[in-house]
């Protein structure tokens, strides 16, 4: 079993932990997010008392955000251990460049690595079941293929969501239907702990039972009042130049011992 006696997480919203609501005070942020990375972190720290731990991402964040503002400060610290997830918000806007961002994380992770850090890459979840993003799948195949070509190429571990059959089912999703709740949140810290070869309780391998078939009628309802809350003042922000992320702060800003 590798030992970690840091991690430094970075990236947007799904490295933040929304929407896992945290317990006993703990997650930082005013809304007490946890997230599979406040997961990871708590049972590496059982492993090691010793153990400190970073989380820079914060919600909304593009992947240049991401490398210009939180990169750097990780170079910083020289953690054992660095997880970047990034690209998500970029692709769900129109035109965006997967060449171009593959690039931009490429060379972040190259940064890292000659740090001295093991770099955590993700691939996204496969879209072809949500509304609307489904429409951009080959856009969002072709970056995750080039996160797969850059684990590859510079030693990464790789958590690879498209292969995680449990995270097709809104069961594990908010709803707002791009933030895993709770159950999704546990079942990507189990595959996380999976691939750093960490014993982990939680199994990532989640068979939900059968769900009762649902009126299309009432499907349609719920598709439209998604547009209504969701869907629209987020397309809102976006015209205007806005992120839900704009003026908040990293919930964990220096690597601390977990608590």
């Amino acid at each position: 079993m590798t030992h970690y006696t840091s991690f430094v997480a970075l990236g947007d919203s799904f490295t933040e932990g929304l929407n896992d609501p945290a317990v006993d005070g703990r997650g930082g942020a005013p809304e007490r997010f946890r997230g599979w990375a406040d997961r990871v972190a708590e049972r590496l720290a059982e492993l090691d008392p010793e153990f400190r731990y970073a989380n820079l991402a914060v919600r909304g964040k593009l992947i240049d955000q991401v490398v210009a503002e939180q990169v750097p400060l990780a170079v910083g610290m020289r953690p054992d251990l660095v997880s970047l997830c990034a690209g998500g918000n970029d692709l769900l806007r129109p035109g965006s460049d997967p060449d171009r961002m593959a690039k931009k994380l490429a060379g972040a992770v190259r940064e890292l690595r000659a740090a001295g850090a093991e770099v955590l890459l993700f691939t996204g979840v496969d879209p072809r079941d949500t509304p609307i993003m489904r429409r951009a799948r080959g856009t969002f195949a072709i970056f995750y293929m080039h996160v797969r070509s850059i684990a590859d190429l510079y030693g990464c571990r790789l958590v690879d969501q498209w292969s995680m059959q449990g995270l097709r089912d809104w069961r594990a999703w908010s709803d707002d239907r791009l933030h895993m709740n709770e159950e999704g949140h546990r079942m990507v810290a189990a595959k996380v702990c999976d691939v750093l070869g960490i014993p982990c309780e939680d199994d990532w391998r989640v068979a939900w039972p059968p769900r009762e078939q649902v009126d299309p009628r009432a499907k349609r309802r719920e598709d439209v009042q998604w547009v209504r809350t969701h869907l629209g003042p987020w397309v809102v922000r976006r015209l205007r130049g806005r992120s839900s992320g704009d003026d908040l702060d990293p919930k964990r800003p220096d690597l601390k011992p977990f608590a």
